[in-house]
């Protein structure tokens, strides 16, 4: 009887069996046919033990043997035999179907135990304040779990966690967004913030003070517009991007400083105070951000739970 294919595709014997794979990746069911078939020689009998129709089978290796682009089965009278990429694939298929095994466990366990690795993002003067919180108790308490932080400005960081770069966002004054779970945490005050004893520098209605703020933050756009309606002016305008270098030039007497209140009064040996209640101020509202199809297991949920109750008992003055 000459020896055709089981179903006839054209045979790449130039081209490696990874490459294959890298192709077209069979499913684990497939390969599991497959190898039932190889041990048995016999369609129907194999069909029998893995308690599925023959013509289901006969299917399957089809399915496989296009995927190859090689015959993997050759009849003969008493069954089915192994073509060489056949016998090749047996190897290939018994250690794939042993990793697939091996990370389908894995993700099992991730599911069910406080372990794997996720990525927090907030602005670094969010995170000064809230990741001293509850990561070093995280940590300490769950050996298997992995944080990286990223930080950059809040409409930044939910825009990761909206394309799945970041998986918990501790962000200002959010936006909505379908895929988006929003927990509102707390509420701070931006507004302007002088030394203990101001300066010169720091007397808005002279026109000789000095401004100092982040021009990028949406919060000082706000204020900055608000500015004239109030009667102030500056001279000049000092500009940073780090609210902690503001922070820091306010209490050399360096000009007065858009903050907010949370990073105004961090390090309370500074002494810094708002300007007064006629300045311009904004409120924001904190929230942690995440993707509803995303937290499902066991770590993600303890995770999004530690984070909102860290921050939900902060209290208005940053204590």
């Amino acid at each position: 009887m000459a020896e055709t294919g089981f179903c006839g595709p054209p045979l790449y014997n130039q081209l490696p069996l990874w490459l294959f794979f890298c192709t077209m990746i069979p499913s684990p069911a497939e390969l599991e046919y497959f190898l039932e078939v190889s041990n048995t020689l016999n369609v129907s009998r194999a069909a029998e033990r893995l308690g599925i129709s023959q013509p289901t089978l006969s299917l399957a290796i089809q399915r496989l043997e296009h995927t190859f682009g090689a015959a993997l089965l050759i009849r003969n009278k008493s069954g089915v035999k192994l073509t060489h990429t056949g016998q090749k694939l047996v190897a290939q298929a018994r250690s794939l179907l042993h990793e697939w095994e091996k990370i389908r466990g894995d993700t099992l366990r991730d599911e069910s135990e406080i372990r794997g690795r996720y990525v927090i993002g907030c602005h670094v003067s969010v995170a000064l304040y809230a990741l001293p919180r509850f990561l070093p108790r995280l940590m300490e308490g769950h050996p298997a779990l992995e944080i990286k932080l990223v930080h950059d400005l809040s409409r930044r960081i939910t825009e990761d966690v909206i394309s799945f770069k970041v998986d918990f966002g501790i962000v200002v004054n959010p936006w909505q967004h379908p895929d988006l779970v929003i927990k509102p945490v707390c509420r701070d005050e931006v507004s302007l913030w002088v030394a203990k004893k101001p300066s010169a520098l720091q007397d808005p209605y002279t026109g000789d003070g000095i401004l100092i703020c982040d021009p990028e933050l949406l919060q000082s756009q706000s204020i900055l517009k608000q500015l004239a309606k109030k009667g102030m002016k500056f001279k000049r305008t000092l500009t940073s991007s780090n609210l902690e270098v503001i922070t820091a030039m306010v209490a050399a007497e360096g000009g007065v400083g858009i903050l907010p209140a949370r990073v105004a009064t961090r390090v309370k040996a500074l002494g810094l105070k708002p300007l007064g209640k006629e300045s311009p101020r904004m409120f924001d509202q904190h929230s942690v951000v995440y993707r509803a199809d995303a937290q499902k297991s066991k770590a993600s949920r303890l995770l999004s739970k530690t984070i909102e109750e860290a921050l939900k008992s902060v209290s208005p003055d940053g204590d």
